[in-house]
């Protein structure tokens, strides 16, 4: 190892640089390939979250205890 070694950014620094570089993935409009994973992931999300809201009945009543 006789290169330099990089040392892994944290705290806030290291978060918005991870966040930026996310919503620069996310909003890039020229590559199809991030923008079919981008759209497919906010599909899955979507399909995750209608299963499991479906499962509430609101009309039931609520247990006592």
């Amino acid at each position: 190892m006789s290169g330099p070694t990089k040392k892994a950014s944290s705290g806030p620094a290291g978060v918005s640089e991870w966040i930026s570089k996310a919503c620069r993935f996310a909003i890039d409009r020229n590559d199809f390939r991030r923008n079919l994973l981008v759209n497919l992931g906010l599909f899955a999300a979507g399909v995750w979250v209608a299963r499991n809201l479906s499962d509430f009945d609101l009309m039931t009543p609520q247990p006592l205890a």
